[in-house]
């Protein structure tokens, strides 16, 4: 009988820690998104206010084994940066086995932004699907008019499969009750190893760089 349970332990890196998003994140959290905004065009970030709902809304949808969140830490400061989690999850059959998982419910801070974190959060989360869930793909989607997500994507090495019209509900202000295009990208268990070479060179030029 399979026992998983679609839920993660903390994953450390040099440059950050995933840790399983709690309450406790919130003041830190509320000071990340008082940073300034303006890489958030196409992307939901709570403001200030908003932050304690946001996490109380996460957490809700984990213990429903919706998605899987984690407070993206600085090990620097020790501070939470940002967001990110395992969504959409798919199972092999009746087995309960995981399939494949999505990224997801990303964002960081702007001064954590260019820094690694990003790249060093990918890569825990990618080798966690892989080497440990043994999923068969992991996904990527972001709306398709926004470039800087795209080109962060497109550089852990995941691959465009296409662009779906009117596949979800536009996050952008202003934009309420519209339909987006999402560009979809993938990683399949084949090309993991590449993958993660790619990743964990990407990540060495940052240590050289700090």
């Amino acid at each position: 009988m399979n026992t998983f349970r679609f839920e993660g332990p903390a994953l450390g890196g040099e440059r950050v820690r995933l840790e399983p998003l709690e309450r406790r994140h919130v003041p830190a959290l509320a000071g990340a998104v008082a940073e300034s905004r303006e890489s958030y065009a196409y992307t939901w970030v709570p403001r200030t206010d908003e932050v304690g709902a946001y996490v109380d809304t996460q957490l809700g949808r984990a213990a429903d084994r919706e998605l899987v969140p984690f407070a993206q830490v600085d090990r620097v400061t020790g501070l939470a940066v940002g967001v990110t989690s395992f969504c959409s999850p798919r199972y092999r059959g009746g087995t309960g086995a995981l399939l494949a998982v999505e990224l997801g419910y990303t964002w960081l801070a702007a001064s954590a932004q260019g820094t690694g974190i990003n790249a060093e959060a990918k890569y825990l989360l990618f080798r966690h699907a892989f080497e440990t869930w043994d999923v068969a793909r992991v996904d990527l989607m972001t709306d398709a008019r926004n470039s800087r997500s795209r080109a962060a994507v497109e550089a852990t090495g995941a691959r465009l499969e296409g662009v779906l019209r009117n596949w979800a509900l536009s996050w952008v202000e202003g934009e309420e009750g519209r339909l987006r295009d999402s560009a979809v990208y993938s990683v399949v268990a084949e090309e993991w190893p590449e993958v993660r070479d790619r990743l964990e060179q990407r990540l060495a030029r940052y240590r050289e760089r700090a």
